[in-house]
């Protein structure tokens, strides 16, 4: 199976995440996969980031200097990546133990599947799990109500356990670089205009929560902006309906119970 497993590539963009780098870099080494290529594209981080990518040496790819944000940064590792299979991995989290032969065992199968995503743990800033509603609630919609439509009102995929071919980018193209935030549920309904989603039914990364984190301080902002993008795809005022109460809800939810 070893020699069928496809070229893996993944991309870290990250500014100033001295604190966490380091275990995602070693979540991603540690998996022993036979196929890997590791890019990390740093915005020109004024911490302790360009040392600790130092350290590792040539186990991994690195490029350090400034850039337009972090879908700039995810399209220059994209650029680089000569992987079959793609993904990101942002430098606050970080993967789980055998997700890479997993996802390569999938794709060395499934040949007719082009995308796929997975489960995902949510962690705080010590690496514990928290917010497990959240997760059963996506957990529930990715095991049975995953479709576009549902979709367009909730945002149920997860980021860091989500993996796509590389005939995926020549066919749909880059992230949008006008984006700051949920650039990645973009690019998520721009491929399932093309292509089936796969669900792989395992854990294969954990995203962090944290008090610097986009979503952590702002979530406004966030919500808003899917709001826009979904309005890209559908005219369907029901849909753009549901999608604004349902944000409603989250937002209020989040507030009572984590903020």
């Amino acid at each position: 199976m070893t020699k069928n497993l496809p070229k893996i590539s993944i991309i870290t963009p990250t500014l100033n995440q001295a604190q966490f780098i380091d275990q995602t870099i070693k979540s991603v080494l540690s998996q022993n996969y036979p196929n890997l290529e590791y890019i990390i594209v740093d915005g020109g981080s004024s911490d302790e980031t360009v040392k600790i990518l130092e350290s590792f040496g040539k186990k991994i790819l690195w490029i350090s200097e400034k850039d337009r944000g972090q879908s700039e940064a995810i399209n220059k590792g994209l650029k680089m990546a000569t992987g079959e299979v793609l993904g990101y991995l942002n430098s606050d989290d970080y993967l789980e133990k055998d997700a890479l032969r997993k996802i390569g065992e999938f794709f060395s199968k499934k040949g007719n599947a082009y995308w796929l995503t997975g489960k995902c743990y949510i962690v705080d800033e010590n690496s514990r799990e928290c917010r497990k509603l959240i997760t059963s609630y996506k957990n529930f919609l990715l095991r049975f109500l995953r479709s576009r439509e549902i979709f367009n009102i909730v945002q149920f995929i997860s980021q860091p356990s989500t993996f796509w071919r590389k005939e995926v980018l020549t066919k749909i193209g880059y992230f949008d670089e006008t984006l700051h935030y949920d650039m990645d549920y973009d690019y998520w309904l721009r491929i399932w205009q093309k292509y089936r989603l796969y669900f792989l039914d395992d854990y294969l990364s954990s995203y962090r929560v944290h008090k610097a984190a986009k979503a952590v301080v702002s979530p406004e902002t966030q919500f808003k902006v899917e709001f826009e993008i979904v309005r890209r795809y559908t005219n369907s005022k029901i849909i753009l309906l549901f999608h604004k109460f349902h944000a409603r809800l989250v937002l209020m939810i989040y507030r009572l119970f984590f903020y």
